[in-house]
């Protein structure tokens, strides 16, 4: 049976981070996201990683320092929670939210929560998956957002989204994206978005979360990347140079 490995200090740099193996090595936004895990880890961030070549792992904070505009009262929040293509139907997300679960326990949780929707969407936990351990819905928001929630107890505050994110509405017009460098791809492709805007001669605006108390505020509950225009939401997935392409074609800004 696998281990599971969790990243320290002592051993991040020798460890690769499992959602970056298809990344070039030496990429900037693996160097990137593994200095935004080594400052969470004072926050009391938890990756935890089969060991494994390949994308399954487990990414979780308390919700007092997620990076996430949602309230609740000392719940576990799950960042990220990924296991792919030929490491499913293995057991590896059962080992390792059980191991969040156990964690979360002795460490005096009211319970876990996390970011998902509606149905399976890129870059967001799997809704069916978490129903079907026993998660349930506690908040939705504008355009597909759900917010899961496993309680210890009934006995606890439900938790919920902040009302001005809950919207899918920002007080900027024109392009914007809102980014942080929670995933090792958004550099790279919030770059590549500048580039084929200003090829187009299309104004994009750029904010970066370089803060928890930011991304607590933010107009956006995905605060590794999400796409706004005019104003409304557009996705929070992280899009490619086709994809952005006709995006702004379909806008007509081409």
């Amino acid at each position: 049976m696998e281990e599971i490995i969790t990243l320290s200090y002592n051993n991040i740099d020798c460890e690769h981070i499992c959602c970056s193996l298809s990344d070039k090595k030496g990429e900037c936004g693996v160097y990137l996201k593994k200095e935004w895990l080594k400052e969470r880890f004072n926050d009391g961030l938890i990756f935890n990683k089969i060991n494994v070549r390949g994308k399954a792992f487990i990414e979780y904070i308390t919700i007092e320092n997620a990076w996430v505009p949602i309230e609740g009262d000392n719940y576990m929040y799950i960042n990220c929670f990924w296991i792919s293509g030929k490491f499913k139907g293995k057991g590896y997300a059962n080992r390792l939210l059980n191991e969040c679960i156990d964690d979360s326990k002795r460490k005096g949780k009211n319970g876990i929560i996390t970011l998902s929707s509606k149905k399976k969407m890129p870059f967001l936990s799997d809704p069916e998956y978490l129903k079907y351990k026993g998660f349930k819905v506690c908040d939705i928001a504008n355009p597909y957002y759900e917010l899961l929630y496993l309680p210890f107890s009934d006995e606890y505050n439900v938790p919920k989204f902040k009302s001005y994110a809950k919207y899918g509405i920002c007080d900027e017009n024109g392009l914007i994206v809102y980014y942080s460098d929670q995933c090792p791809y958004t550099s790279k492709y919030v770059d590549l978005i500048k580039k084929i805007s200003r090829k187009n001669g299309i104004d994009i605006k750029v904010i970066k979360f370089e803060t928890k108390e930011q991304a607590q505020n933010s107009p956006c509950l995905s605060t590794t990347y999400s796409l706004f225009y005019n104003g409304e939401f557009i996705t929070n997935e992280i899009l490619s140079e086709s994809k952005f392409n006709k995006f702004i074609i379909e806008k007509g800004l081409v």
